[in-house]
Parts: structure tokens; C-alpha cells; sequence
């Protein structure tokens, strides 16, 4: 419930700002109380405020620090994690209105962009002029560069060319009191003091707000052609992994469906997957004239290491239907019930032993778990199916859940590759990280935010 005084600071916050950018009505708020992890708890918030410029998130931190209100910095809310759910009595920060392209830069090959810019708006800018923005998370047609940003995401080009902060040569940041920090810088090469800009890329807005990036951009890939094979005993397709990896060949993408995600995609929309498959591979070269020797070599590969079935693409379009059966693996889970999206990472000489892993806790836990993921850098995503309205089903997701955490964490992994801690893995942030640097990395917290009113309660 607003009380006077909050509805009192509001109507400051809003006569300080244009008008329209503060919006309180219970339709707005509402719609963005939470992100994807809609599972995730959020609490009721006081208010929206979608600022255009850095000037307004200044006046908007500066007012929350003065009245000791938390923020929660938002971008199109497409996280897994919980990290932009709201807390009760937050304003939340939305920051999808600051979206212009600044500057590309086709010399020193950067972009200057606003976080409120979609990440594929970004690639098709730069590839209009022969450069290429290589972070591409399955969410990049809807989610913002602001957001990647926050969670450092990754995606399926990962295992060739690197994560988010892997391009970020600079940022401006806002911190909770209003004032404008500026890490990193242009150039190439920089070494001068403490790296900031590393500090701030993942974060997950609980140190200050980003209002601008300067990100690197590369050449243009060549043309690319992709290979999927299935495989009838899952711990073939991880040796094929494995040799492929070990070859020398860099490929531009490696993904991975288990037999529980190619039977959701072939029963979503036919694609003439076998539905008795336990693994299939799907991997890319964007080599250009090499990409065929590479896809073909790969094929091989996976043939003499028990592949039942081997498709090499002859051309772009069929690289691309070959690819249509891993973009479907998301729509195709989310019809078959609520779903705990995990995002692990364990060195690819574990994988199998993750697989394995996964089966045993389903026969505990009597919940199903897809594995899909991006196999060549080890970040799979197992995700707990189940239905939201059957509380036992709930619990048992939850005891699931928390297997999968410690299984990874067990194999030498991590429990977040790429969707960020947020909410849904705060619990276990302490294990992975330590006691000693849990309390360093608090510390570091409050020198940035020491009233603690940015995205309070997410990550620690």
C-alpha cells in the first residue's frame, strides 16, 4: 500500500522530470513487476520512471538516495533470473526509452550505443557497414544492450567470439547518489588503474545504472554453414565435443539437445526429428570458402565417434533450417508447463558426467529436466518442467532445482554462465564464491551504494 509520504516523494520525482516519464497507474506498475522469472517472488512498487536522457537517471538516483528509496534498473525484462523483479516500495528504473545508436565508429570499430537499444537493432546497424557484434543471446531480438550488459550474457556464438563484457571497452554509469562515473575508454589497449568497467559489466544494476557503452565491433564474418548430428548414446555426442574442440577448428557455434528437447521440438512442429535420439549436435563454421571443409571435417568427426545420422548444409538456407531445431527449444519447452531455466557451466571433460547427473536427479526428484545448451563452452541449461498449480510439484522443482546447483558446483562449474544470480540463485552464491570473497565483494557493494537502495535484495 503507497503511503502518503511515498505518494508525496513521487509527485516530487514527477514535478522534477517531463512529464510522462514517472507513471504510477496500477496498469503500468503491474506489467512491470517482474522479468521472464515470473516464478521469482517481486513485490509491489511505487512507481515506473522511464527516463530518456542520463540527466533524468541522475535526478532520479539523486531523489532516491535524498528519501532513501530502492531501485530496481529494468531493461526489457527478458532476464531468467529474477534480477529485475520488483521489491515493495521500489521505484523501478526502466530504461528502454534511452535507445539511440550514438556512433559507429567503422576505424576504430566500436559502437556507442544507450542501454535502452536491442541488441539485434545493434547488429544490423553495424553489419550494414561490414562489422559485427558478436554477443548474441537467444533473447536478442527483444532484449536490450542495457540488460546484456547487466547479466554479461552470452549466447550461441559464445564458444568462438567470447561474452558481453569481452566487447565492452567503456560505460557510463550513474551511481545511487546521483553522480556520473565514466570507466574504461576507447582505445584498444588501456591499463591505467583498477579495471571499473569489469566491476560494472554484471553486476546486475546493484552497483549503479549505465547509461552509455562504448563496445568493441569486429569484421564481418564470412558466409557460414552448419552441421547437425544425432546420436544414439549421449556420451558420444560428448566425445564428438570433445574431438572436435581438441581439433584445432573454432567453431562458430556448438549446441547441444538432449532427447528430452528434441522429442518437445519435433512435438512442437515437425521437423523430422528422430524421436528416438538421445543427443544431437548442431554445430557452425563462418569461415566463408573454409566453412564446407570445416562442416564436412566436424560430420566426420561425429560419424566415427557413433553419430547415427549426419546432415552437412550445402548452402545458407539449409545452415538455417538446421538451426531452427535448437531456436525452437524455448517455445517448445514453455508449452509444456511452468519452467525453472537453469544456466550452469562445468568444464566441457565434465559434460558427461553433468548429463548423467541430470538423469539421476529426475528418477529422485520425479521431475522432468531438458538439457539443452551451448555444449562447446560447457553452459547447458537444464530446466525443471512442472505444473505451477500443484504445490508438491512446486516443491519437488525447487529440490531439483537446487540438485542441479550442487552437481555443477560439484563437477568444478559455476552455477551462472549467463543469465546473472538475481533472485533465483542468491542462496547459493555464497558456496560457489567463498566466504572470503562473499564478504569482499558485499564490501565492494556498499562503496558503490552504501544506503543499499540499488536493486536491494538481488545477488547477496
Amino acid at each position: 500500500m503507497t503511503t502518503p509520504t511515498a505518494t508525496t516523494a513521487i509527485d516530487e520525482l514527477a514535478a522534477a522530470l517531463p512529464a510522462g516519464v514517472v507513471v504510477s497507474d496500477p496498469a503500468t506498475t503491474e506489467n512491470h513487476r517482474t522479468d521472464s522469472a515470473s516464478f521469482c517472488p517481486s513485490g509491489i512498487p511505487l512507481a515506473v520512471a522511464r527516463p530518456t536522457s542520463t540527466e533524468q537517471v541522475q535526478t532520479v538516483l539523486h531523489w532516491a538516495s535524498q528519501h532513501r528509496i530502492p531501485v530496481v534498473p529494468q531493461g526489457a525484462r527478458t532476464g531468467l533470473s529474477g534480477g529485475a523483479n520488483a521489491v515493495d516500495g521500489a521505484l523501478l528504473l526502466s530504461m528502454t526509452g534511452m535507445d539511440r545508436i550514438l556512433e559507429i565508429d567503422e576505424i576504430d570499430q566500436v559502437a556507442v550505443v544507450e542501454p535502452g537499444v536491442i541488441n539485434a537493432e545493434l547488429s544490423r546497424a553495424v553489419a550494414a557497414v561490414g562489422l559485427f557484434y558478436p554477443p548474441d543471446p537467444s533473447s536478442w531480438e527483444m532484449s536490450t544492450l542495457g540488460g546484456n550488459l547487466a547479466t554479461n550474457a552470452g549466447g550461441l556464438c559464445c564458444v568462438k567470439y567470447g561474452v558481453t563484457a569481452d566487447f565492452v571497452r567503456g560505460l557510463e554509469v550513474v551511481l545511487a547518489g546521483g553522480e556520473v562515473l565514466r570507466v574504461g575508454r576507447r582505445t584498444a589497449k588501456g591499463v591505467a588503474g583498477y579495471d571499473l568497467t569489469r566491476l560494472m559489466v554484471g553486476s546486475e544494476g546493484t552497483l549503479g545504472v549505465i547509461t552509455q557503452a562504448t563496445l568493441a565491433l569486429r569484421p564481418a564474418p564470412e558466409p557460414a554453414l552448419t552441421m547437425a548430428a544425432v546420436f544414439d548414446r549421449t556420451a558420444d555426442a560428448m566425445t564428438a565435443v570433445a574431438r572436435i574442440m581438441a581439433s584445432g577448428m573454432r567453431p562458430a557455434l556448438m549446441e547441444f539437445l538432449d532427447r528430452r528437447s528434441i522429442r518437445a521440438v519435433q512435438d512442437y512442429r515437425d521437423m523430422g526429428l528422430p524421436l528416438d535420439a538421445e543427443a544431437m549436435l548442431i554445430a557452425q563454421s563462418d569461415r566463408g570458402p573454409l566453412a564446407a571443409a570445416d562442416v564436412a571435417a566436424m560430420g566426420l568427426i561425429c560419424s566415427e565417434l557413433g553419430a547415427v545420422d549426419v546432415a552437412v548444409a550445402e548452402d545458407e538456407a539449409e545452415s538455417a533450417m538446421l538451426l531452427q531445431a535448437r531456436r525452437l527449444v524455448s517455445p517448445a519447452i514453455g508449452q509444456l508447463g511452468a519452467a525453472l531455466i537453469d544456466d550452469v557451466a562445468v568444464p566441457r571433460a565434465r559434460l558427461v558426467d553433468l548429463l548423467a547427473g541430470m538423469d539421476r536427479i529426475t528418477a529422485e526428484t520425479g521431475m522432468p529436466i531438458f538439457c539443452p545448451g551451448h555444449i562447446g563452452d560447457g553452459n547447458m541449461h537444464p530446466t525443471v518442467v512442472f505444473d505451477p498449480g500443484d504445490q508438491a510439484a512446486v516443491a519437488r522443482a525447487q529440490q531439483a532445482f537446487d540438485a542441479i546447483m550442487e552437481l555443477a558446483l560439484g563437477l568444478g562449474g559455476t552455477i551462472t554462465g549467463e543469465h546473472g544470480v538475481g533472485l533465483l540463485k542468491r542462496s547459493w552464491l555464497r558456496t560457489e564464491l567463498g566466504e572470503t570473497s562473499y564478504a569482499l565483494q558485499r564490501s565492494i557493494k556498499a562503496v558503490f551504494d552504501p544506503l543499499g537502495i540499488m536493486n536491494p535484495g538481488k545477488v547477496f
